[in-house]
């Protein structure tokens, strides 16, 4: 499969009236130099720049890890002003769904709130997502947690991410869709009561997020980030999940299919490689990129 790129606009679904947002998590990784970007290397934005050429959305990750100005906001849309209908997304932060407290910080979540207003204001902002970890079981607790949680922001396009199959269960499903809050269907690992892919919908808009299967990996605390998402899907993998896309996009106004598995510029191979399985318009990809990873 010859990789590509993707159109200048939005990507609308010909069979409905959804729009596909296909991009990746993050978008700032040392190990991309030489392979998204070149390899002399990019300064400032003009990574997220680059990359904005190549897919349409991007979820933003540093969110998760500490606060952003106002500033840093207005440079991200900056950077791709040249591409009207891109769309971010951002990741909750870790204090709100790792590192928790027994209720929610409201503090926290105003921070984050008012961070991405220029988002919101520029109609950027696709989707907040709360990224829970394998360890927030189902349980009263937790589903109170939750309930207060989303509570904070309920005047805001909500996307939760649950990774325990203790979640599988319809009251979940139903008090998501009752919220309106878009239920993240992903791919992981399916070791020890992982949840396993879905294609539900809750929400006006849908969400996907593709971590890999680097089974060995998964739950090694020593393997770090690189190593725990350093896996490339194969064609015949993603099929599986082009199926679901097609038929969640018949459901939603818009669907974020976000990769993940990011180690060495794979989520983009993957990213631009789902794009073209669903037949969209190609565009010709960097050859540091194609170099290292074109098919057979």
């Amino acid at each position: 499969m010859e990789l590509s790129f993707l159109p200048e606009e939005g990507v609308l679904n010909r069979e409905t009236s959804s729009v596909w947002h296909i991009g990746t998590a993050g978008w700032s990784y040392p190990d991309w130099k030489g392979i998204v970007y070149p390899p002399s290397g990019v300064r400032g934005n003009q990574n997220l720049a680059a990359l904005s050429r190549l897919v349409d959305a991007v979820e933003i990750n540093v969110t998760f890890y500490r606060p952003v100005s106002p500033g840093m906001v207005h440079s991200w849309l900056k950077a791709v002003v040249s591409r009207p209908a891109f769309k971010f997304t951002a990741k909750a932060p870790s204090l709100l769904t790792h590192t928790r407290s027994a209720v929610p910080d409201k503090k926290v979540a105003c921070t984050f709130s008012e961070s991405m207003r220029p988002l919101r204001e520029s109609g950027k902002l696709g989707a907040l997502l709360f990224q829970f970890p394998w360890s927030f079981k189902r349980t009263r607790e937790n589903r109170s947690y939750l309930s207060r949680l989303l509570d904070l922001f309920e005047e805001l396009p909500l996307c939760v991410e649950v990774r325990h199959s203790s979640w599988d269960h319809p009251d979940f499903f139903r008090g998501l869709s009752e919220r309106k809050v878009a239920f993240c269907n992903i791919d992981q690992p399916l070791l020890d009561a992982c949840i396993a892919p879905s294609a539900h919908v809750t929400a006006d808009f849908g969400y996907v997020r593709l971590h890999g299967r680097n089974t060995a990996q998964w739950f090694d605390g020593t393997a770090g980030r690189d190593g725990r998402y350093n896996y490339l899907y194969t064609q015949e993998e993603l099929a599986e999940w082009v199926e679901r896309i097609l038929v969640l996009g018949k459901k939603v106004n818009d669907l974020y299919v976000i990769t993940n598995n990011h180690y060495r510029g794979q989520s983009v191979v993957n990213a631009l490689e789902i794009q073209q399985a669903l037949d969209l318009p190609a565009r010709p990809v960097p050859e540091t990129l194609r170099f290292l990873y074109m098919r057979p």
